[in-house]
């Protein structure tokens, strides 16, 4: 009798804290006392269900991507984020439509290994992993917080958005695209810019971040000293077939080949 009372207790105290919409990963449910005994005991008391192996979720609970990717960061400690389109979609800069699946577009540190529940299928979504080493891994500059209903996840700042996006063009996204994102950034924090095209590792991305957005006017370009930035040398080529911009030494398509002023 004590020995359920007590198990009672536990499940009580366990469903209390675990925030609606996310994922109990089992390595992390271990630390905070409930066994792998205890967790099946749960399951099969439907408490809990599986959620693939090593996770699980209470039982009809619905779960997003944003739920799992707050388990990845939370509990398992993993530096991966929402970055890119992704967040710039989250900010509201781009909109996503629903024309199929949505393509989620993740980031992280080279060699990053994502659990095996954490699965685009299971979630509904494309995901779409980049490995970078864009930025140095202890930087603390160009994040922010997104809030779903009892929990948040730290996703990408535009600025450091912007620059991830540009990252996989036009591999990933298509130039086009980037460019009419890019079109969106009228209020980019030019300190914020500048210290994020300092720290950055991509020549190619520091130089298409600043041909596009002067190519598209906005007011904080002029707040930017390129002086401060390593652009690197040589010529990069963005597409095939494309004009090549003197400024920046870079082949774009032809339609965005107009002379920049100044």
């Amino acid at each position: 009798m004590t020995m359920s009372k007590e198990i009672k207790t536990k499940i009580n105290r366990m469903i209390s804290q675990w925030p609606r919409g996310t994922v109990g990963a089992a390595s992390y449910l271990n630390t905070m006392g409930f066994s792998h005994d205890l967790l099946v005991r749960y399951k099969k008391s439907g408490w809990v269900q599986s959620f693939g192996r090593g996770a699980y979720i209470l039982s009809e609970d619905k779960v997003e991507w944003p739920g799992a990717l707050y388990t990845l960061q939370t509990q398992l400690g993993l530096n991966v984020h929402p970055g890119g389109k992704t967040a710039l979609e989250l900010k509201g800069y781009a909109h996503y439509l629903p024309s199929g699946k949505r393509k989620v577009f993740l980031y992280g540190t080279q060699g990053q290994v994502l659990p095996n529940w954490f699965k685009g299928e299971r979630l509904g979504v494309d995901i779409s992993m980049t490995r970078t080493n864009l930025f140095p891994s202890n930087i603390k500059d160009g994040f922010s917080e997104f809030n779903e209903t009892g929990f948040s996840i730290k996703i990408s700042s535009p600025e450091r958005a912007a620059m991830e996006m540009l990252h996989i063009v036009p591999g990933k996204i298509r130039f086009e695209e980037a460019f009419l994102l890019m079109e969106n950034l009228v209020s980019l924090r030019p300190d914020m810019v500048q210290r994020l095209l300092v720290k950055c590792r991509s020549i190619k991305v520091k130089r298409l971040f600043m041909y596009m957005a002067e190519k598209q006017e906005h007011s904080w370009v002029s707040e930017i000293e390129p002086s401060r930035i390593n652009f690197g040398k040589g010529k990069r080529m963005i597409v095939r077939k494309g004009r090549y911009d003197r400024k920046y030494c870079i082949t774009v398509p032809k339609d965005y080949n107009e002379e920049i002023s100044g």
